[in-house]
């Protein structure tokens, strides 16, 4: 039985791995990566120039580390639609799309019109509650099947504080969090975002890797989709756990789906030790569908974080879930605050993507996404690359690997050079993916097929300069 029959994916999400494939010539490899990486400090020297003087004023002379890369990464001075431009002039396809963030598109009309009318005629922040607030809040109330909401002004205090609320209501301090799973900045959820195979143990019992600037806490580290360890975990140490939190489908490492089962059967384990489940959908949220993650499976988490695809590009964030834990804030137990939480000004970007992603327009977006996954399956047939495809709603990706990437450690056993130069390829060709080799895009609503067979159309270009 291949791999691939043995861990059948949730059908949720896509994953199509080629039947047949030939390995790649390294030495072509590196041929082509060095020529690209001329051609990238060729035609981007005013990026360069302008990442010269940021350094001088921001470290790495980014605003976010992650923003970084060598030599030095495109600078953009404006955006529109699926498309932004460059410190050189270059206009790109935008297929990052601030990791779904402007999954409605940059500067949409609908966006800046109701934003605009905030700042004529509504304010900018009062500090009191507001019938604008509570209005954005029964709306992403009904379209997550939540029992009530806070928000909030990024995932990071969205995360922070969903564990917060679990350990109020549940008595217990200790968290389990996957390996591999990225959920912002608090510390407890630093362990084991992305560490290093030397320091981590084996696979089968992982060991907690904690940077040395961090105060986690209990923090339990388990592989995604494998759970006997997982119930092994709850079984030895269930009466301190007060929750696991975990990006129901990962997107820290490109595209990473559950298992058929996986995460109804992680639903049964958390009730059966009284483990609070939080689907942290920072990532995953609209871009998964009209209902996030949770709406699109069936399974419903206790809590849930939002963020990035909720705001329209505007910074906000939240967290919410069942009443059982809602009513830690109610009470008290679990005091959340923020002067900017809900203020009317993001709060009227938020309602305007609601009326935008109506199930019609997202369910067209994600067909485009699904044509593009086939056309892409097709070019990996033809050249029997070592590749395959992965999506869930409007996102997709190519992993180098002719296996199922089913865990942080399966990523960790891709071909990464070959996913630098691919992003790189496509970089110099006028499309921007997320520098973090993940090959991750975003089809937004301002995208068409014809913006996203570019993509397609350098990715063949690619598979004909590796195989001649």
């Amino acid at each position: 039985m291949s791999t691939e029959m043995q861990h059948q994916h949730d059908s949720a999400g896509w994953r199509n791995i080629p039947k047949s494939s030939k390995p790649l010539d390294q030495a072509k490899i590196a041929k082509l990566l060095a020529k690209e990486w001329e051609t990238f400090e060729a035609s981007t020297k005013a990026s360069g120039v302008h990442n010269a003087k940021a350094m001088k004023s921001l470290p790495m002379g980014v605003t976010s580390s992650f923003q970084h890369w060598d030599p030095y990464p495109i600078s953009i001075k404006s955006a529109k639609g699926a498309y932004v431009t460059d410190a050189d002039g270059r206009k790109l396809l935008d297929l990052s799309m601030g990791f779904g963030a402007m999954m409605v598109g940059h500067l949409n009309p609908k966006i800046v019109k109701a934003v605009k009318k905030a700042l004529r005629s509504v304010g900018t922040l009062f500090v009191t509650p507001a019938p604008i607030s509570t209005e954005a809040a029964e709306r992403f109330k009904k379209r997550f099947g939540l029992d009530m909401l806070r928000f909030t002004n990024s995932g990071t205090e969205s995360t922070m504080y969903a564990i917060r609320t679990a350990r109020a209501v549940t008595l217990k301090k200790a968290i389990i969090k996957l390996e591999g799973g990225y959920h912002g900045g608090y510390d407890p959820l630093q362990v084991s975002v992305k560490p290093a195979l030397a320091d981590i143990g084996p696979a089968e019992s992982p060991i907690p890797d904690t940077p040395f600037e961090v105060e986690a806490g209990m923090v339990h580290i388990v592989p995604y989709n494998d759970l006997p360890y997982l119930e092994k975990i709850m079984n030895e140490h269930g009466d301190s756990i007060a929750a696991f939190i975990l990006e129901p489908v990962m997107e820290n490492l490109s595209i990473v789906l559950p298992d058929a089962g996986y995460l109804k059967a992680v639903r049964e384990l958390c009730d059966k030790h009284n483990i609070a489940l939080i689907f942290d959908e920072v990532k995953t949220g609209l871009t998964a569908g009209y209902g996030g993650v949770a709406g699109r499976t069936g399974v419903k988490p206790d809590l849930v974080t939002l963020a990035k695809s909720i705001g329209g590009g505007l910074p906000v964030a939240a967290f919410g879930g069942k009443q059982k834990y809602m009513d830690a804030v109610v009470d008290g137990r679990m005091a959340h605050f923020g002067t900017y939480n809900g203020n009317p000004l993001v709060m009227a970007g938020v309602i305007a993507v609601d009326d935008l992603c109506t199930p019609e327009v997202m369910k067209a977006a994600e067909e485009i996404n699904n044509e593009t996954l086939r056309k892409i399956d097709a070019i990996i047939q033809k050249y029997e690359l070592p590749a395959h495809t992965i999506g869930l709603g409007l996102k997709g990706a190519v992993i180098w690997s002719t296996t199922p990437v089913r865990n942080y450690r399966d990523y960790k056993a891709t071909d990464f050079e070959i996913a630098e130069l691919s992003w790189l390829w496509g970089v110099n060709r006028g499309i921007l993916t997320p520098p973090g080799l993940d090959e991750q895009w975003l089809v937004s609503l301002a995208h068409t097929q014809k913006d996203m067979d570019k993509m397609v159309n350098a990715l063949e270009e690619l598979a004909k300069a590796l195989r001649s």
